[in-house]
């Protein structure tokens, strides 16, 4: 592993721990020439995921990249770092049980929101509000109005709830 502080490529482990979960190790090292000491963690990944965006690019799926926007949702917010690592995780494993090696942005994208919705509702709509592009406080109302009504029946095209839902007579 190559150290952060100088560029070395050696480095040595002194510590390893599973993380809460089991899904990571994290360890603890030493570089080999300057001494300094920084901790690394390592995942199981099942398979490259390439991420194919809306205007139809491909680049390689990065944790990170979603884990760091999700901090950013979040921030100030009482959700400890550990929730957020579970959110990330479980939207790795869902995005990587269905065995297609191309993901949607849009699906990722919903899988955070889905993940924020549960834990801290300041979260899901800040997160929301950067994914969706709101231009105005009607959309920050209509996503509010639409965490308060039932998810309509995908089986009956009538029935629609939600910010733009049509009330039946």
């Amino acid at each position: 592993m190559r150290c952060p502080f100088c560029g070395n490529p050696d480095s040595q482990v002194k510590d390893s721990r599973p993380n809460e979960e089991g899904s990571a190790i994290r360890r603890r090292r030493a570089c080999l020439s300057c001494g300094q000491r920084f901790t690394t963690v390592e995942r199981v990944q099942l398979r490259d995921l390439i991420v194919v965006k809306a205007d139809g690019r491909r680049a390689p799926f990065e944790r990170e990249k979603i884990t760091r926007s999700i901090r950013i949702a979040l921030r100030k917010r009482p959700v400890p770092e550990s929730r957020i690592e579970q959110i990330v995780t479980g939207l790795v494993r869902q995005l990587e049980a269905t065995g297609e090696t191309e993901v949607p942005s849009a699906r990722i994208g919903e899988l955070a929101m889905d993940g924020l919705r549960g834990v801290d509702t300041v979260g899901y709509v800040r997160f929301a509000s950067v994914y969706r592009d709101f231009t105005e406080g009607r959309d920050f109302s209509e996503i509010l109005t639409s965490m308060d009504s039932p998810d309509p029946d995908p089986e009956d095209p009538e029935e629609k709830t939600g910010p733009r839902a049509i009330k039946k007579s």
